[in-house]
């Protein structure tokens, strides 16, 4: 059961996508922005090179967001990847303990 919860925490990467890789945060809600000034999403999507799916993600993700708040919630999101991997190593190393102290007494 532990290993399986270990691996399971070890394994866990930030969800990102090509585009938001891409892009920067002042391009995303810049892109959003111009929805809201009344562009078509399929205009917007072609001058940009992204998918529908792409924009819709991104709206649901950054929609009504300043640049500010989308760089705290990247940094939110980097450092709680950070601690996931800290508690999955520090959930190793005491599954490795109880195992050889289980063998020893």
């Amino acid at each position: 059961p532990w290993s399986a919860l270990i691996l399971k925490l070890g394994s866990v990467e930030q969800e990102t996508d090509d585009e938001e890789e891409r892009f920067s945060e002042e391009q995303i809600i810049g892109i959003l922005k111009e929805q809201q000034a009344g562009l078509p999403v399929a205009e917007i999507c072609r001058r940009h090179g992204i998918s529908d799916a792409t924009f819709y993600t991104w709206r649901s993700r950054y929609g009504g967001m300043e640049v500010s708040d989308a760089r705290r919630l990247k940094a939110l999101d980097e450092e709680n990847r950070k601690l996931k991997k800290l508690l999955a190593e520090a959930m190793l190393d005491v599954a490795t303990l109880r195992e050889a102290l289980g063998k020893n007494f």
